[in-house]
């Protein structure tokens, strides 16, 4: 469930429901195709308005435990920006009138089309002047950015053997996906519920149970040791973090460096002499050159996080 805003200030603002029609047109700052496959958001700055409202002691539809320590969060338009809970544990730069603040995404605003973020009342006041209700701003995602801690798993009430389903915390850019291998058995991939959720209909067994999570991006991280401890957050050691730019496929040769390769190849193939030990002493240099195999240098230079693969929609 959201929190209260039946009386925020988006709707106690002058012409509430004509500054949500004046604002449709604002595009998306987090491009989605659905709940199970997330593209990367856009980092390019938008446009929009910025309201705040407060979470009254309940949970945001991204589910987790609390709201931030620094109470710094957002919510986004159900139906758009917050992309069927592939924003949730994402961050955000908001600019407003007072200045720039980063803030979490933890909640939908169902009300709320693109551009228009909800955000708490700290994070606000930070920006602009509470008394204004609605303040102008830009705003852009943050991939990569900073996380209070490692990665957190939160196994759901109601999970069992026969029924499995994960929260995924401190994990900084969008998931593209989750998967789970209970004791000695092989990996389950699970799907994306929108309260941010990651669900094995089947389960996984008794535990403990090893997690895969990889971003969007390609980074990944196993986590092992997790048990069937029901509505309670685990926390580990892991940190899912590296590059957040997608990995190249499988590297070809260097052309530069075959055609290099080549020639040295060809020096050992000299005419014989009536002289074999002036021919040995003057070949044996050449081969050893011709040995040399710089592109092993290429793969070594890739970030040790990153997937043998690109992301896959699960």
């Amino acid at each position: 469930m959201t929190g209260s805003r039946l009386f925020s200030p988006r709707w106690l603002a002058a012409g509430g429901a004509v500054f949500l029609a004046a604002i449709l047109g604002v595009t998306l700052v987090l491009q989605n195709s659905g709940a199970a496959c997330a593209a990367p958001p856009s980092t390019t700055a938008k446009k929009g308005k910025a309201t705040y409202f407060f979470l009254e002691g309940t949970l945001g539809n991204c589910s987790f435990p609390s709201p931030p320590a620094d109470d710094l969060y957002v919510a986004l338009g159900q139906h758009n920006e917050y992309s069927s809970g592939a924003a949730c544990g994402t961050y955000i730069d908001v600019t407003g009138p007072k200045g720039k603040t980063r803030v979490k995404v933890i909640d939908s605003c169902p009300e709320c089309p693109a551009g228009h973020l909800d955000l708490s009342l700290t994070a606000f006041k930070k920006i602009g002047v509470k008394s204004d209700g609605i303040i102008p701003i830009t705003y852009k995602a943050v991939p990569g950015a900073s996380v209070p801690g490692p990665i957190s798993v939160r196994v759901k009430e109601g999970s069992s053997q026969y029924w499995l389903s994960v929260l995924i915390d401190n994990h900084s850019n969008q998931l593209a996906s989750v998967k789970v291998a209970g004791k000695g058995g092989s990996f389950k991939s699970a799907s994306r519920e929108d309260f941010n959720y990651w669900t094995i209909p089947s389960g996984a067994g008794n535990g403990p149970f090893k997690v895969k999570i990889t971003d969007v991006y390609g980074n990944s991280v196993t986590v092992p040791d997790i048990k069937l401890a029901i509505g309670k957050t685990q926390k580990t050691t892991a940190k899912l973090g590296g590059s957040v730019v997608r990995r190249p496929e499988v590297s070809t040769p260097d052309k530069k460096t075959e055609k290099k390769t080549t020639p040295a190849t060809k020096k050992p193939t000299v005419k014989p002499t009536t002289k074999p030990s002036t021919t040995t002493a003057s070949a044996a240099p050449l081969l050893e050159e011709a040995t040399v195999e710089p592109t092993t240098q290429q793969p070594a230079q890739l970030d040790a996080n990153l997937t043998a693969d690109a992301p896959r929609c699960s």
